[in-house]
Parts: structure tokens; C-alpha cells; sequence
């Protein structure tokens, strides 16, 4: 990697070149202990050795490529992708979609192997790609590719399958060097080679090579009919990635590069959200399209881009503010709301998610009171109950759990996550680490706001927190690997870790990933590090989008993504994997829509106006869910967060529901939704 070249520097790194001055203590004084934990993986199978001294991704879009047997398949836009027995098979996979889930099964066009007899390894990966070795051919898959691109190291003939479909021709064009492969299901695949290979039918679902070949090989289903999709896949298949980057650009803005080989110019295609952030300047190929789960994707021509989103405002209280009004009502119930901390309830409390929660309700009093007048009231019951819930933790000292690290796969375990699987949900195992450590940085930023000196003296364990999810600074890219959970190129989190599924990486709650993010943004400011509040601040906005896109089903908008059944019967999903979209969730069945419409509410911050700020898709979630609160089993708490959303067209009504109910989410307080209403910006006509 040459250093002079700065698009070869991962986004990271180039963060901390710029921040380098503003770095906590260094990582080599990492403030947890060490653990061996038994419930992780071994990550030497799958990897060269050359990456095992480094930490290793637990949340990536190939991670099902690691783990086990390495054998579920990947959704490497546009195609599946499986490893097993010395093989990689690929699929232009069809939809399948009903009123509860839509997925994308995986049945194999072609299957391309090796006579090397050897296990698949990754030999590189970047923040938009990965390189998988099987013998001799070396698999550059490369995000939104719209070819299937290997290098074949040293000369080998090429054994090319096609499972069940049988193999109507093999068509040879330009000196061999390009091959159309007709199969019985109706798919033409593409066949590019950099040299002539003589590729022929050997039976009715084999080819093969007749001799040896070096050199590169692309791959590319024909999507359409058209002879214009064919026409530029021709034109543009000498220039292929083999890796890609991600940086900031600007305050709420990233930037793609791609390392490129060959000539001419990079095809690549762009997902709904992207098209709706990159500039007009870029060449799009608005008739050259492949479908896919996330919406279709369309040709752009260019080794760069640039995404930008719109700001969203980083702020300790609301954005709009509180009529002087409503300030006695909101402070009667922060008198009650403050009686009710309590320090045993906390520390009994061995649930790393659960604890965080409790600390976030406080710390939320605490900043609702700064802004109606009656900080004295409330800000030293705050501090105490924080600082005695928050110490332990970063202390070392809490009995029943506590944050440790693990070196295997170079992050944080809990205690009890360190010999369970299961235990604080899978957090052990990287699941949801963003989730649990959002509750814990907010709480922490909050509490540093209101004390500097405490804040100081626990920077590096804070710090330390917040490196674990969404690492930006190379000094300590030796304790975590960058950006754990966010994905740059869906532009979301994923919140699932280190077990396989057939469905790929999955995310449930796209609220409490925007509240990881906002909350390392607070930091920042807590701080005064600007390179904290920006990161955070556009990995915010870019959350944000990405739940507006795939997570919100408007039917009048951009859910045009989804088929008719499904986005009838649903207004948000419930778990999102990479290659499905269930309306389901891990802890409720479809039919708590309460459950699934507050999992996409909860935590009620400033920054959730921002995710709800179509007021008539609300509307449409509010009357979607309406029927759901009537269950006898409906829980309190998630109607809460329904009525929060109703208060974003409905004050009055809001604020009567609100006060009926007997009790609230453990994050959440009759303070918190009071406060939410009354800072609703007047509706106008």
C-alpha cells in the first residue's frame, strides 16, 4: 500500500492524519483487561496469516465467507456468492416476496473451480471489497461490480459448472477472449478473458478449458435481453477494482475510490440511495440495470464518487425548542422521574443493554432539565446516580459484569459474554455492539458535559468505548478494527457478528444504531474533538438515510423497492438482513406491530425528528400500528413510542395518552415524552 497515495489510506487514516493532535492516550494503554474468551470463533481458517496480527472484521458484509465452514452464501451486489469444496458458485438470484418476508434464495448459475483441492482463504479485504483465494485463482469481489472478476495467479484450466441448469451453447466472440454461455433456465452469461481461452461444453452442465490459461477472467449475467446492456459490458470490461476505499469528504459527506487494473473506464453500479446523494457530474447509465433486493441498480461510470447528504443539526436539546408554557408540566414529571433513579435497580442489573438503557434514561433528565429552567433540580441527582452507575464499568470494579477485551478478533467482550454466546445477546460475540455501547457513550458524554473534570479522568476508558463500534484513528487500529458495524458501501450498520446465517448480516433496530453515532458525535463535543463530532455527525446522517430507504415501507415514496404484497401488508420492516426482509423481529412476531414501529423509535433523542420527518408517513405508521394497542399483551412501553409519533402531527392528543400510561420502556420516562411533544414544531394552516 503506498502511503503516498492518500485514496489508498482507508478512511480512517485519513481522520487521524488530519485529528492526530486531539488522540486520547495511546491504545498501547488500553484501559481494559484482557480475556480469553471460549465463546468466539477461532479466526485463523479463513484468513492468511498475514492479516491475523491485525484486528479482523465481526460485522462485514463476507463474514459468512470465516465462519464455520465458510460455506453460506454472501449477497455481493448483484450476485450471491458461495465457497465450498475448492469452488465459488454465483447466482443472479430472483426475488421471492409474500406479505412477510422478502428474500432472495440462492440457486447457483455457475459454478467456477479449483483443481487446487485447497480451502478458500481471504488474502486482503478493503471497505468495499474482499480478495478470496482458492488455489491458484484469486476472486476480487468488489461491491456493486457488475462483473464477477478473478485473477488465475499461475497457469490452470478453468472447470466452469452449472449445477441443475443444463448448458444450451457456448458461443465464442473476438478471438475467444470473449464467451457467451446460454443455459436452459434462460440466464446468458458473459465470459471475458484477458488472453484467448478456449472455453466448450464437456456435458450438459460443464465447461471446460481445452488448455491451460493465465491472466483475468470477468463474469456477467446479461440481466435483459437488450443488445445496449450487452454493448457496455463489452465496452467497459477491461477495466476492473480490485479493492475499494471509503473517506469523509466534507462534513456530511463520504467518498468512494476504487484501485483499479486494465484500460478504460470502471463500471460499477449504484443502489436507490446512492443515486439520490451522488452529484449530476457523474455518468450514469440510467438503461443499464440489474435488480436487486435493495432496489435496482444502475450503471455509473467513474473510479470516484462523491455522497453527499443534508446536515443533520448535533445538538444537546431539542432543535426547535420549548414554548415557556409547558415548562411546569414538564418539570412536575422530572421531579417525579428523578425520584425514581434508582441505584440498586441498577446495580442489579448484570445486562450490559439493559444497564446502558437505564443510564441513557438518566442521563436524558438531566439534559430535558437544562433546557426548562430547572437544572439545580435535577443535574446533581443525575451526576451522582451516573457517575455511580457508570464508574464500575470503566473501573473495572462491577460485580456482576463488565467490559474486557478480546484479543482473538481485537474488541471488547463483556464478562459474561466471554464464556456464553448467548449472554447481553450474543454481545460476546459482536453482536449489537453499537447498540450497547450507544446507551454507555451517550450517558458518558452527558455526564463529561456536566463535569469536566470527571470527564477527564475517564477519557481513555470513554474513548475506548467508542473505538470499539467506530474506530477512526490509526493509532488505535492495532485494538479494533475500523468502523466495526458500519458498512460503507449500504451505507447502514449491521448489527449481527460472528455467526453465519443464509441470509447474510442482519440489523433489527435503525434507531439505536443512529443513536451510537449521535452519541460519539455528543462526545465530541463533550470534548472539544471536532474529528469525533464529524465522524459521528455523518455516519448520523448517512444511518438516518439508510432507514428512510430500507427500513420505512412508504407506499408513496421510495418503497417502490419492495413488491405490492409486502408493502401493503407492512410500513416498517422488522429484520433486515443483506439478502432478505422479514417483518418479523428476534423478540415478537409480526403481529406486535407496537414492537416493531417502537425497535425503530427507541431512544426519543433531538436527533429523531430527523428520522421521522415525513409527517405523513407517520400518519400512516401510527394508523398501521393503531389496531395492535388494543392487544390485552400490548405492552406499555412500546405504546410510547407510538404515541411519540402521533405527537408529531397530534400534540394534544399525545400528550393525554401519554399521561394514561402506568409505566415505560426502561430507557424512556414520562419526562422524555412530554418533553418530545411540546418541542413538535407548530403545525402550519
Amino acid at each position: 500500500m503506498a502511503a503516498t497515495n492518500p485514496w489508498l489510506l482507508p478512511f480512517f487514516l485519513l481522520l487521524a492524519a488530519a485529528y492526530s493532535d486531539q488522540l486520547p492516550p495511546s491504545s498501547a494503554q488500553f484501559p481494559f483487561p484482557e480475556t480469553t474468551s471460549t465463546a468466539v470463533p477461532d479466526p485463523t481458517k479463513f484468513f492468511s496469516p498475514s492479516l491475523l496480527s491485525s484486528p479482523l472484521p465481526t460485522n462485514s458484509f463476507f463474514q459468512n465467507f470465516v465462519l464455520n465452514k465458510g460455506d453460506l452464501p454472501e449477497y455481493i451486489h448483484p450476485y450471491l456468492i458461495r465457497t465450498a469444496n475448492s469452488s465459488l458458485s454465483v447466482s443472479y438470484p430472483s426475488r421471492t416476496s409474500n406479505t412477510s418476508i422478502t428474500q432472495l434464495p440462492f440457486s447457483p448459475d455457475l459454478t467456477i473451480s479449483s483443481v487446487s483441492n485447497k480451502t478458500h482463504f481471504v488474502s486482503s479485504f478493503s471497505d468495499l471489497a474482499v480478495d478470496l483465494d482458492i488455489g491458484e485463482f484469486r476472486f476480487h469481489l468488489v461491491r456493486g461490480s457488475p462483473y464477477l472478476t478473478f485473477s488465475v495467479l499461475k497457469t490452470s484450466s478453468v472447470s466452469i459448472s452449472t449445477g441443475g441448469n443444463g448448458v444450451d451453447s457456448v458461443d465464442s466472440y473476438d478471438g475467444s477472449t470473449k464467451h457467451i454461455i446460454r443455459l436452459s433456465n434462460g440466464r446468458n452469461w458473459v465470459v471475458y478473458s484477458t488472453a484467448a481461452i478456449y472455453l466448450m461444453k464437456a456435458k450438459s452442465s460443464e465447461i471446460v478449458t481445452s488448455g491451460g490459461f493465465s491472466g483475468v477472467i470477468r463474469v456477467a449475467v446479461l440481466p435483459n435481453s437488450a443488445a445496449e446492456t450487452e454493448q457496455i459490458l463489452d465496452r467497459y470490461s477491461g477495466c476492473y477494482p480490485v479493492s475499494g476505499y471509503a473517506k469523509l469528504s466534507g462534513n456530511f459527506g463520504f467518498s468512494y475510490k476504487w484501485q483499479k487494473k486494465g484500460s478504460g473506464g470502471l463500471l460499477m453500479l449504484a443502489h436507490p440511495l446512492h443515486r439520490r446523494v451522488l452529484p449530476e457530474n457523474l455518468t450514469v447509465l440510467q438503461n443499464f440495470k440489474y435488480g436487486s433486493i435493495d432496489g435496482d441498480l444502475v450503471g455509473v461510470v467513474g473510479d470516484s464518487w462523491d455522497l453527499n447528504f443534508a446536515p443533520i443539526p448535533i445538538t444537546w436539546h431539542s432543535i426547535n425548542g420549548i414554548e415557556r408554557k409547558f415548562f411546569p408540566e414538564i418539570v412536575a414529571a422530572l421531579k417525579h422521574d428523578v425520584g425514581t433513579l434508582n441505584v440498586t435497580e441498577l446495580s442489579s442489573t448484570a445486562a450490559s443493554y439493559f444497564y446502558g438503557k437505564l443510564l441513557a434514561r438518566a442521563a436524558r433528565l438531566a439534559l430535558i432539565a437544562e433546557e426548562v429552567d430547572y437544572a439545580a433540580g435535577v443535574i446533581p441527582a443525575v451526576v451522582k446516580f451516573l457517575k455511580t452507575g457508570i464508574q464500575p464499568w470503566l473501573d473495572g470494579k462491577f460485580g456482576r459484569n463488565g467490559f474486557l477485551y478480546d484479543r482473538k478478533w481485537a474488541g471488547l467482550v463483556t464478562k459474561n459474554g466471554a464464556t456464553s454466546k448467548t449472554e447481553d445477546f450474543g454481545f460476546g460475540i459482536y453482536n449489537d455492539h453499537h447498540f450497547h455501547l450507544g446507551y454507555f457513550v451517550y450517558s458518558i458524554a452527558v455526564l463529561a458535559k456536566l463535569d469536566r473534570n470527571w470527564g477527564n479522568q475517564y477519557k481513555a476508558p470513554a474513548y475506548a468505548l467508542v473505538h470499539d463500534y467506530m474506530n477512526y484513528r490509526s493509532r488505535n487500529t492495532q485494538f479494533s478494527i475500523p468502523f466495526r458495524n458500519f458498512d460503507f458501501w449500504k451505507l447502514h450498520s449491521w448489527a449481527a457478528g460472528l455467526t453465519e446465517f443464509p441470509d447474510g448480516r442482519n440489523q433489527e433496530s435503525t434507531s439505536e444504531a443512529i443513536n451510537a453515532y449521535y452519541a460519539a458525535a455528543l462526545m465530541g463535543l463533550a470534548y472539544g474533538d471536532e474529528s469525533l463530532t464529524a465522524v459521528g455527525s455523518a455516519l448520523t446522517a448517512a444511518e438516518i438515510a439508510a432507514a428512510q430507504t430500507w427500513w420505512h415501507v412508504n407506499r408513496g415514496g421510495r418503497s417502490s423497492i419492495y413488491d405490492e404484497g409486502f408493502t401493503e401488508e407492512n410500513r416498517v420492516v422488522g429484520i433486515l438482513w443483506s439478502g432478505a426482509r422479514e417483518s418479523r423481529l428476534w423478540f415478537a412476531s409480526a403481529e406486535w406491530r407496537e414492537c416493531r414501529v417502537g425497535i425503530q423509535v427507541l431512544p426519543v433523542v433531538p436527533v429523531t425528528e430527523r428520522v421521522f420527518a415525513d409527517e405523513g408517513f407517520v400518519k400512516e405508521v401510527v394508523e398501521w400500528v393503531s389496531p395492535a394497542l388494543e392487544r390485552e399483551d400490548a405492552g406499555e412501553g412500546w405504546k410510547g413510542f407510538v404515541y411519540a409519533l402521533e405527537g408529531i402531527y397530534d400534540k394534544k392528543n399525545a400528550v393525554g395518552k401519554v399521561k394514561k400510561l402506568k409505566k415505560h420502556d426502561d430507557g424512556n420516562s414520562l419526562s422524555n415524552l412530554l418533553w418530545w411533544i411540546y418541542s413538535r414544531p407548530e403545525r402550519q394552516g
